[in-house]
């Protein structure tokens, strides 16, 4: 079995849980596929089991890895989406961050988390991505996302016109700092924070919400992910900021730009016990009001 680990890097005193994960994979003979600046950084300090292979970019992987392994954050799997891309390599995210609605499993269950991944008693949810169109080449080879595609007006500039088309029909004029299309998945997330519902994961929606909107009346609104959603910008600036996930580029207010369902997706492991729900209640406190 071949396990790849992805991490943006560690901090000394979570070194400790490293080294555990690197014991069971040892244990069950399992070689680590590790990303290359991460083993350069623990090689000294963690027993790492051997044979070890290290890797790169996408460039580096292929199809006979089994699962990919994200130590971090929310932001770390992020990462690793815009690594495994289409090749349909399962993501296991350990939290190792603050919130981490993606990267549910705590790593105080890392032990767990391996030892499902050798029963293969673990759950596969599949997971759509966003893919950007425009006519300018934008985010090079990986124009998609698995949170949110935004468009932001840049640093204190004055807000934004943002004329919003379906499939080509006339939607709406967003008066606002910027606009939000979030996935399903993606919903918990910056959408949430700006005042947008929270979807289940598997319901096939993108949810359009804007950012600190001019007018009081426009709200989030809920649209089924095979519609084509297109844009023009207007403003006093000549550019503005685009965002997929944790990734921007500054474009100018002349470009061209329409989101869509992507053509393949990502799959995201989690274990039997843990589910949205369970999911939405520890992370959200909901439940926990002392008058219950």
């Amino acid at each position: 079995m071949r396990i790849g680990i992805y991490t943006r890097g560690m901090e000394e005193d979570q070194l400790t849980e490293v080294q555990m994960l690197m014991d069971e994979l040892a244990r069950h003979r399992i070689t680590p596929v590790i990303y290359r600046p991460f083993y350069e950084q623990i090689r000294e300090r963690v027993r790492v089991p051997e044979p070890v292979e290290q890797f790169e970019t996408f460039y580096d992987l292929d199809e006979q890895i089994d699962c990919f392994i994200s130590l971090g954050g929310d932001g770390t799997l992020l990462d690793t989406v815009t690594l495994v891309r289409d090749k349909k390599i399962p993501i296991l995210g350990i939290n190792f961050g603050r919130l981490g609605f993606l990267a549910g499993i705590g790593k105080e269950e890392l032990r767990t988390a391996v030892a499902s991944l050798i029963n293969r008693t673990y759950v596969l949810d599949r997971r759509s991505l966003i893919h950007l169109d425009s006519d300018e080449p934008l985010f090079g080879e990986v124009p998609y996302a698995l949170n949110e595609f935004a468009i932001h007006k840049k640093d204190t500039s004055p807000m934004i016109k943002i004329h919003t088309y379906l499939n080509g029909a006339f939607l709406n004029t967003y008066w606002a700092d910027g606009l939000i299309v979030s996935t399903a998945t993606g919903s918990t997330g910056y959408n949430l924070s700006c005042g947008g519902p929270v979807i289940f994961p598997d319901a096939a929606n993108f949810v359009i919400t804007p950012v600190a909107p001019h007018n009081l009346n426009v709200r989030p609104i809920v649209v089924p992910d095979h519609n084509i959603i297109s844009f023009e910008i207007e403003g006093r600036s000549d550019q503005f900021i685009c965002v997929l996930d944790s990734r921007k580029e500054i474009v100018s207010r002349q470009v061209q730009l329409a989101v869509k369902k992507e053509s393949f997706s990502i799959n995201l492991l989690r274990l039997n016990e843990n589910n949205f729900l369970q999911t939405l209640r520890n992370k959200l406190s909901w439940g926990l009001d002392k008058r219950n």
